[in-house]
């Protein structure tokens, strides 16, 4: 048996931002919790929506304490702030940390026996929706507007954990790429590279099936097609790369990930390393771990990222073209190749071990030691 899930609601393209106020209205909804970080909030990228909610008379309070990769202590200040605000709903504007924040906000608001944070990691046994989160992804990446999921830092602990919960997911997704439009090249590449990971990563997976494989085949070929002309400021790459992260968010929320986010996450807790740039720099080396547990999906990769000949190849041949694409696509956009400014060897045991303990890695087609994990690091440095 399978099953999907996806937002009650989303909104594509750009303008999109316009139906937020009507959104919250026709739901009966009656005060905003607006969670935004501080640098969006600092360039009013956070205003475009807070003036619309101001221009129909929608109260709000501002929560602004967001940070990259938030922590526990992150999590708890925005409950604390949420029950003091008296609002009923949150609008998320931001990249993954704002979404992530907001998701474990809204949950525990929901299900305060949770509110220790540490409980929700895995597949947490929560019994109420979260609070209605209406979603406005400012970055083309994480996908965390349509996903199940979010990340959550244990600062203590040097450790990210993922937390796996139907009830967590925004009733309604605003993706605006207008609202994508600050985004600096660096951080364009790296979350396009990310969203990039989502697809082909939920397209190999040992959960991927025919209505997800729909979902991350086109995925990926958007967002080959798009990413380049995204990190140069096009507006035609910003639209489509807006819309192929969620499209590889619709399948890989539903069917999981694999070693890459695994080992990534681990980077983010260690060294702070920002995600799409440890998911793109790892990619090609999981895709080389998993070639042979792969099938024919090489072929497809290779041939939506524009390879041409793929039918008369052989298996080496379209697997190797496969990897060699995203290679040039990661180098292209100016994403480093190696771990070598980041890892340090002496870690690598610790970074092995608690990757191998991550959520993301039982969904890998090909099982992986911690020694396995070990040498894919080594490897990279």
């Amino acid at each position: 048996m399978y099953s999907f899930t996806l937002n009650e609601t989303s909104y594509h393209g750009s303008g999109a931002i316009s139906a937020i106020p009507a959104e919250i209205r026709n739901r009966g909804l009656k005060k905003v919790f607006v969670a935004s970080d501080p640098d969006l909030v600092k360039f009013k990228v956070t205003a475009k929506v807070t003036d619309l909610l101001d221009k129909e008379g929608i109260t709000y309070t501002l929560f602004s304490e967001i940070q990259p990769n938030p922590t526990i202590e992150n999590v708890k200040a925005g409950v604390e702030a949420f029950k003091a605000s008296g609002a009923d709903c949150i609008v998320a504007i931001g990249g993954g940390s704002s979404m992530d924040t907001s998701k474990a906000v809204g949950i525990i608001i929901a299900n305060p026996e949770f509110a220790d944070v540490r409980s929700l990691e895995g597949v947490a046994p929560t019994k109420h929706p979260s609070i209605p989160i209406i979603a406005v992804p400012t970055t083309a990446g994480t996908a965390a507007e349509v996903t199940i999921n979010y990340v959550i830092t244990d600062v203590e602990r040097k450790r990210k954990f993922v937390c796996v919960d139907r009830h967590d997911i925004p009733v309604v997704a605003v993706v605006d790429p207008d609202m994508m439009a600050t985004m600096p090249k660096g951080l364009t590449a790296a979350t396009g590279m990310d969203a990039l990971t989502h697809a082909i990563e939920g397209y190999i997976t040992k959960g991927a099936w025919a209505l997800s494989d729909m979902f991350h085949i086109t995925a990926i070929k958007m967002i080959s097609d798009s990413l380049r002309d995204a990190v140069a400021g096009k507006e035609n790459g910003r639209t489509g790369m807006a819309l192929g992260q969620y499209v590889a968010g619709m399948g890989f929320s539903n069917v999981g990930l694999g070693i890459d986010h695994a080992m990534a996450h681990t980077l983010s807790a260690y060294y702070g390393t920002p995600h799409g740039v440890a998911c793109a720099i790892l990619l090609p080396t999981a895709m080389e771990f998993n070639r042979d547990y792969s099938g024919e999906k090489y072929r497809e990769i290779a041939r939506v990222m524009g390879v041409a000949g793929v039918d008369t190849m052989t298996q080496e041949q379209y697997r190797d073209a496969a990897i060699a694409a995203v290679k040039k696509l990661s180098a292209d956009v100016g994403i480093a190749p190696d771990l070598k400014e980041i890892v340090k060897e002496a870690d690598i045991p610790a970074l092995a071990a608690s990757a191998h303990e991550d959520a993301c890695l039982p969904g890998n087609p090909r099982e992986a030691s911690v020694e396995d994990i070990v040498k894919l690091y080594k490897s990279l440095i």
